[in-house]
């Protein structure tokens, strides 16, 4: 399920901006908004109702995230080079920190982010589901309290957001420094 919302990278109408950094806040912040509305409508229906939901709404909440790292990718001038590893690294990094690194471990001396094999993926999206149980388990919880919950599960959806715009804005960003350190390097 977590490889299936991230199969395919989100395409983007973001073109390179001169003041990356700053698109990627207006970005985060519209993502981070909608991300909020959804979980927090989601999450109004109470008891079993509510559970229903809790597996579409992390759902839709990813694809928006998705879309926001491709879209901050755009920002920052790399959304051809954005792969479902980048995605994977964004969405996931701040829950499951310990994953990252097993994935790092794995690929050795490689770069994270050239292309990982499907099983490497799969054993990733295994251990994370765990981390997803855990956060659906919360979420579930708050849903017996509806409107409580609902603002509780809203927030949370916000501040998710906003630390994977963090994440994809640090990684675009270094890899924009990267870049141009390369190509300095190489007039010289």
């Amino acid at each position: 399920m977590i490889l299936d919302a991230v199969t395919s990278v989100p395409l983007t109408t973001e073109v390179p901006h001169a003041a990356p950094h700053e698109r990627a806040r207006v970005i985060q912040t519209a993502a981070a908004l909608k991300a909020a509305a959804v979980s927090g409508t989601l999450a109004l229906p109470p008891g079993p109702w509510g559970l229903a939901v809790v597996i579409p709404d992390l759902l839709a909440v990813w694809r928006i995230q998705a879309k926001m790292v491709a879209d901050i990718a755009g920002a920052f001038g790399q959304s051809a080079t954005l792969s479902q590893e980048h995605l994977v690294y964004c969405l996931f990094r701040h829950a499951a920190a310990q994953i990252v690194r097993d994935l790092t471990a794995r690929v050795g001396e490689r770069l994270v982010f050239q292309r990982a094999t499907l099983r490497v993926l799969q054993t990733i999206a295994e251990r994370l589901g765990v981390k997803v149980s855990q956060r659906a388990i919360a979420k579930s919880a708050a849903r017996w309290l509806p409107l409580v919950g609902s603002i509780g599960v809203a927030g949370y959806a916000y501040y998710d957001t906003a630390q994977v715009a963090a994440t994809a804005t640090e990684l675009f960003a270094d890899n924009l420094q990267f870049m141009r350190s390369d190509a300095a390097s190489g007039k010289a």
